[in-house]
């Protein structure tokens, strides 16, 4: 299929402070764990030296779940996406204490990946968790979830690929729901169990609800 062009994004990059450690990382575990989208589609065997299914994360923030996943099943390859520097050097100075090599990452816009480096029919299952909310409705055009996002998720899930979302805001579930319901390329299912992320305990210090979502490919 044709690829989602961007024009409205997502996201803004709120840089933050990043600290020593999570630029040392940055700057001397990029080459050894980083992806780049200049690099064009990737074969998952090539970087992962085996045949494992890959899972890939979209935003994985400060990389807490990610890592937690990846080290809970080294039976799977893993690749994060996260546009937010401080986060994805966190991750690295992570990966590299605790010496695993099944996961790698762009720091980069989620739709650019997808476009230019993920082949189709190649993803095993794909992670959104907590996604920005945009939760102002003159902002909703800006959520990730929309139905071209999804047709483009579609196209990189292998048959029966799973798809994991995951929000703590009432609205954007609802959004969510009515998306996967309209849509003709996923079917729901049972969520699977995953880590609680660093922003979810936030959230339920605050009283949100959580809204975890499966879908399975048609």
């Amino acid at each position: 299929m044709a690829g989602i062009k961007r024009t409205i994004k997502s996201f803004v990059r709120r840089e933050g402070r990043m600290t020593p450690a999570q630029k040392q990382a940055l700057d001397s575990l990029w080459s050894q764990y980083g992806l780049e989208t200049s690099a064009s589609t990737i074969d998952f065997s090539t970087i992962f030296k085996n045949q494992f299914p890959t899972i890939l994360e979209i935003g994985f923030g400060m990389g807490s779940s990610l890592l937690a996943i990846a080290q809970e099943h080294p039976e799977n390859n893993y690749i994060g996406i996260e546009v937010h520097r401080p986060g994805v050097g966190a991750l690295l100075a992570n990966i590299a204490t605790h010496n695993l090599t099944n996961i790698r990452i762009y720091c980069a816009d989620a739709i650019e990946v997808l476009n230019q480096c993920i082949l189709d029919n190649s993803l095993t299952e794909i992670i959104i968790l907590f996604p920005d909310p945009w939760p102002k409705k003159k902002h909703h055009k800006r959520r990730l979830i929309q139905p071209k996002f999804i047709e483009l998720i579609h196209s990189k899930l292998q048959p029966n690929g799973y798809l994991h979302i995951a929000t703590d805001w009432e609205n954007y579930a609802e959004h969510i729901e009515q998306i996967m319901t309209q849509t003709k390329f996923f079917k729901k299912t049972t969520p699977k169990p995953r880590p609680e992320t660093k922003f979810e305990q936030r959230g339920k210090k605050l009283g949100h609800k959580i809204w975890d979502f499966g879908f399975c490919k048609i």
